[in-house]
């Protein structure tokens, strides 16, 4: 199932977005205008913007520490994920998330975490909410390589299994959990491997390519739609920066080349999708290149929007922090 030319304008978009936003974070961040840890997703942006593409608005996904491309890739406002990063009250969560707990109900996006594999469960139970209530939207969880060797996302696969639950399992695999290779750490070839073990679909797919990452979920979508159960993608991906920025002892640790690095942005996601659509007359150059110019100012906007709102008030601190009790 391939994407009409609206979507693939619509996923070119959103990756120049995601691609611009993390090149502002950097910036930021090296200015001491950004305070914490930040996780860039440069280099992985196909694999959010083809799995997003394939969902409705009203489906649900959660993320993990690498938090900003997913819910950009899910349609999630730049200026109030920008707020959110800067601790401002025109944040998603009212500056008390910051950079790896964006969420945006309104689009979907259930929340993400810090918590290596903590989304898993989370998205696994929406997928039972929507059995429960008899509702047909799904539930896709973005995960690490890492994440993937984790009790609660074996746990999790094993239950959305057994009660076929609308859930998608996405193994976004960049090779590295902070710097332990996948090979140090995974048993099996693929992640996908172990799919079968759980009763449902393994897929591996080029996580550089957003047709390839939309055509393998839709045909996951429409599974879990259809009372099939769950499907489990591994993204083949490289993230193009460090782990986190300000982790000067993951910069010196050496544990993968400058020579490997260079040969995976070979594989840029943003360039592979614009040649796709030049190619297949989707869009000319020129408006590529207009695209760029737009997400690049959007970014821009978004930037001194977050500088402009204010931080929230002292009093407002434990307010959200509880669910109303249930009447």
């Amino acid at each position: 199932m391939l994407p009409d030319q609206d979507t693939m304008r619509l996923m070119y978009r959103r990756m120049c977005l995601i691609r611009y936003f993390e090149e502002t974070v950097i910036d930021i961040h090296s200015a001491g205008e950004l305070i914490g840890p930040a996780h860039p997703y440069i280099g992985e942006e196909a694999v959010a913007v083809g799995a997003c593409a394939a969902l409705r608005d009203d489906d649900r996904i959660a993320g993990n520490h690498r938090s900003h491309g997913h819910p950009i890739a899910k349609g999630a406002d730049v200026k109030h994920a920008m707020a959110e990063l800067l601790g401002k009250s025109d944040g998603f969560c009212k500056g008390k998330g910051g950079s790896m707990h964006l969420a945006d109900f309104s689009v979907g996006i259930l929340g993400e975490s810090g918590i290596v594999a903590s989304s898993v469960p989370i998205a696994t139970g929406a997928g039972l909410a929507a059995k429960v209530l008899k509702q047909d939207f799904v539930s896709l969880v973005f995960f690490g390589d890492g994440a993937s060797n984790q009790g609660a996302c074996h746990e999790s696969m094993n239950m959305a299994s057994l009660w076929k639950l609308p859930v998608i399992f996405l193994c976004e695999n960049n090779r590295y959990a902070i710097t332990t290779s996948y090979e140090n750490s995974v048993s099996v070839d693929n992640v996908a491997d172990r799919a079968p073990a759980y009763g449902m679909p393994g897929v591996v797919v080029d996580g550089q390519d957003a047709v390839a990452m939309y055509e393998a979920t839709s045909l996951a979508v429409e599974r879990a739609r259809n009372g099939e159960g769950p499907t489990l993608i591994e993204a083949m991906t490289y993230r193009f920066e460090d782990h986190s920025l300000g982790l000067d002892r993951v910069r010196k640790a050496a544990y993968r080349s400058d020579e490997e690095v260079e040969e995976a942005r070979q594989r840029d996601p943003l360039e592979i999708h614009r040649a796709k659509m030049v190619q297949a007359g989707v869009a000319s150059e020129a408006e590529c290149d207009e695209i760029e110019k737009q997400t690049r100012q959007e970014v821009a906007n978004a930037l001194e929007f977050a500088r402009n709102s204010p931080y929230p008030e002292p009093a407002a601190l434990h307010e959200d922090m509880w669910a109303d009790a249930v009447k």
